[in-house]
């Protein structure tokens, strides 16, 4: 049976970036009903970008449910999402720092780390988990200048400034680094083909750098989602590939951001994971990550 004659995964729907949790249909499973804490991230502090939505609020849930102090990056326009986000932390039992703010911007980036830095007390772990992409103008030749400098910004730039800026604390716990990767740096989509080459870009940036600050503890890694049901999803993609969204995974489906969220809870976890760096973790529903 041909993916037309199925039935969809999902209704057509599209939105305008940055995409927000309230107009999706279904609404995604960020695991606030199903995660349970162990204790696993007691007494760090985390900054995650990203996380009012998507992966982002997920690792901010599950990370808060795990006994961590969460400080998290969002546009100033997500605030509505970044008020659910910051009440989940809070039903948790930790403290949540909000920082609105353009990432795109190095000072914002500088002021995100600073901000979480005194806010919290300090910084064991840096989730650079923001990122942007658009899939509605498929040719390079119809790619705007202000799309290629949105998504190299967003999704390569600030990973770099904020990384950068973080390094000195992460020292001095000594912390962790997860990036967000993709399986589009494995898969790349060509309607993708800006945001798949920084998804590239990052895998390269976790192996080298896991290798520059091994000698001081830190460790580096990334987690390569599938496809993933988040907002990013209805606000960059044309509806009638929302409608089939996921569908081509080997398990036949799309995932849900609170099944992405464990993978970051374990490179996070100073006991489960203290001996692996410069890993690339894929939560792909079956797609292979080499």
């Amino acid at each position: 049976m041909s993916t037309s004659d199925t039935e969809p995964a999902f209704p057509a729907q599209q939105q305008r970036p940055p995409g927000h949790t309230s107009a999706m249909q279904p609404t995604p499973d960020h695991g606030e009903k199903s995660y349970v804490g162990h204790g696993r991230l007691a007494g760090q502090v985390a900054l995650v970008t990203g996380g009012d939505s998507g992966i982002g609020r997920a690792v901010c849930l599950a990370f808060a449910r795990e006994g961590a102090d969460v400080a998290f990056a969002h546009l100033p326009e997500e605030g509505d999402d970044a008020a659910v986000t910051a009440e989940l932390v809070k039903s948790a039992g930790r403290r949540v720092l909000a920082l609105p703010g353009d990432l795109r911007d190095r000072e914002a980036c500088d002021d995100a780390v600073a901000g979480t830095v005194e806010e919290l007390g300090g910084l064991d772990v840096l989730v650079n988990n923001a990122g942007f992409q658009m899939a509605r103008d498929p040719s390079l030749e119809d790619y705007s200048d202000d799309r290629i400098d949105r998504t190299f910004k967003t999704n390569l730039y600030a990973l770099l400034w904020l990384t950068r800026a973080a390094i000195k604390h992460l020292r001095r716990r000594p912390g962790c680094i997860i990036n967000n990767a993709s399986i589009q740096a494995f898969e790349p989509s060509t309607s993708l083909l800006d945001y798949a080459a920084t998804k590239a870009a990052i895998n390269n940036f976790t192996v080298n750098l896991a290798t520059q600050l091994g000698p001081d503890g830190i460790r580096v890694n990334a987690v390569a989602p599938g496809p993933i049901w988040t907002p990013l999803q209805p606000a960059t993609q044309e509806p009638e590939k929302v409608e089939h969204f996921g569908e081509d995974t080997p398990l036949g489906r799309a995932g849900q951001p609170g099944e992405v969220a464990p993978a970051f809870v374990f490179l996070a976890s100073p006991a489960d994971a203290s001996y692996v760096s410069g890993t690339v973790l894929g939560v792909t529903g079956g797609k292979p990550v080499f």
